[in-house]
């Protein structure tokens, strides 16, 4: 049994997508989250500067006694894991969205025709691609980065003809036509899921990170015996700079109400 909490950092509101997950699968946990909205978006920035931001953030959270830190980012997961999983091992058990995603998805949907849909950095980096040919090599993937939904989604364009006519835009192109399974590459998109699958009429699957990601969590948690149980979990939420939409999502994604602190990593 251990109570420490698990931590938790975005570029914004998209971790809470998977904060949110976590918290469902694993509501004894504690959750200790940052989002930083002062750098944001991560996908356009270059890896010296995401590994530094990264980095400032790791150091938060082991200072918080977190137990396991889960880089809830596609950009970080994709450009700069392996630097930073190094610098994180033997303080706490490093996460990252893209690995455990997939396992699952070439488990579920063997030979399948992917499009994978995220950042600049994420796409470029060819992670996915890479990490789904090495499991399957009978997958076709097809990547395609889509850098205006972050930033519409951090403005509070969403369920509009605004954020429609951006997917549209996107999903519309001829790269991805005729996918089979949709994976939402940058954990701020699983806010705009239905949206996306509303728009190929929920014929193509659409893959949400978030459960499978908390899912992963919660084995590491009980095979090694880390589970926190008999204490009321506390969570706490961080973030680099106050913006109205991340109060507004966080309320939407826990329900209970909750308090932002605003902590300056880089003073």
């Amino acid at each position: 049994m251990n109570s420490s909490p698990i931590g938790i950092f975005d570029s914004g509101v998209g971790g809470l997508t998977v904060a949110s997950a976590v918290k469902r699968l694993l509501p004894e946990e504690s959750v200790v989250y940052f989002g930083d909205t002062a750098h944001l978006p991560y996908g356009d920035k270059s890896p010296e500067a995401i590994l530094h931001y990264s980095k400032k953030i790791t150091d938060f959270l082991l200072n918080n006694d977190c137990k396991i830190i889960l880089a809830a980012c596609n950009t970080v997961s994709a450009t700069v894991w392996e630097e930073l999983s190094g610098y994180t091992e033997g303080k706490s058990i490093p996460v990252n969205v893209i690995d455990p995603v997939v396992s699952r998805i070439t488990e579920l949907y063997p030979g399948s025709r992917y499009g994978i849909i995220g950042t600049k950095n994420t796409v470029g980096s060819n992670a996915y691609p890479e990490k789904i040919k090495k499991i399957d090599p009978a997958a076709e993937v097809f990547s395609m980065a889509t850098p205006l939904l972050v930033p519409m989604i951090e403005e509070g364009f969403v369920n509009d003809d605004i954020s429609d006519a951006i997917i549209k835009t996107y999903l519309s192109r001829e790269h991805l036509r005729g996918i089979q399974t949709l994976v939402l590459g940058c954990t701020h998109y699983p806010i705009i899921r239905e949206q996306i699958a509303a728009f190929y009429g929920h014929e193509v699957k659409v893959i949400d990170s978030a459960l499978i990601v908390a899912g992963h969590i919660r084995s590491i948690l009980e095979s090694g015996g880390q589970a926190g149980k008999g204490r009321p979990a506390i969570d706490r939420f961080f973030v680099s700079d106050h913006t109205e939409y991340f109060s507004k999502i966080a309320g939407i994604f826990f329900k209970e109400k909750i308090t932002i602190e605003k902590v300056d990593l880089w003073k």
